[in-house]
């Protein structure tokens, strides 16, 4: 399995000053870190990280980080552990890389993706994905971008849970095998209740203001 390849560069300045000024030349701050690994500061080229994110499939970004200092440039296997972007400008401020071994296991989150329309829609159901990602555990080499669930079959008041999930060779799970991922819901009664309370003040209204046609005649025969 082929890795991207992404080049940072060692830095040895730190804090919110030093971001910024990385950002001004159009570099994105980072930090490498893992279970036996001292923290690294590090610098990433804007344009290489944006131009590696489109390329890349998938949450779960496993690279090849081509580490460069004064001394060389060092090899390093690393997953794309979290990345910040901007709220505004919608850019990317801050990016976090994790060592991990190719034979040694790693836990992660992949997106469950419902696939093909319900048999359901089309009785008026509606289709509720209830769970959208499921944690696996695997060795790098052995993941996957996203689960894709057929849910063609599925009729109203049927559901999918995370037992029926047909696993990967070498993925597993440690998620309850009852939790739902998918339920074919019945059509909803809402349009229906809102147009009985209609009829119901439509009703009110056409009813005479003041004394009601009972109370009259009782009024009459028994005034003085």
């Amino acid at each position: 399995m082929t890795q991207p390849v992404l080049a940072a560069y060692l830095r040895k300045t730190t804090g919110k000053g030093a971001a910024r000024k990385l950002r001004k030349n159009n570099q994105v701050p980072a930090v490498f870190y893992g279970p036996g690994t001292e923290s690294v500061m590090l610098a990433l080229d804007y344009p290489e990280l944006e131009q590696l994110l489109k390329q890349a499939e998938g949450e779960n970004i496993i690279l090849d980080l081509q580490v460069k200092s004064e001394g060389g440039t060092e090899s390093k296997r690393a997953m794309l552990k979290d990345l910040q972007v901007d709220p505004v400008k919608d850019t990317y401020i801050h990016a976090d890389f994790y060592e991990i071994s190719m034979d040694k296991e790693i836990t992660v989150a992949v997106p469950i993706q419902l696939i093909n329309i319900p048999i359901g829609v089309t009785n008026g159901g509606v289709l509720q994905h209830i769970r959208r990602e499921l944690t696996i555990t695997c060795l790098p080499d052995k993941l996957i971008d996203a689960f894709e669930i057929d849910v063609s079959g599925l009729d109203i008041g049927d559901s999918i849970h995370i037992q029926e999930i047909e696993l990967p060779e070498g993925i597993i799970t440690a998620e309850a095998g009852h939790l739902t991922v998918a339920v074919m819901a019945a059509p909803t009664v809402e349009e229906e209740v809102e147009e009985v309370e209609e009829i119901g003040l439509e009703e009110e209204a056409a009813e005479p203001e003041g004394e009601s046609a009972e109370e009259a005649p009782d009024k009459e025969k028994g005034g003085e």
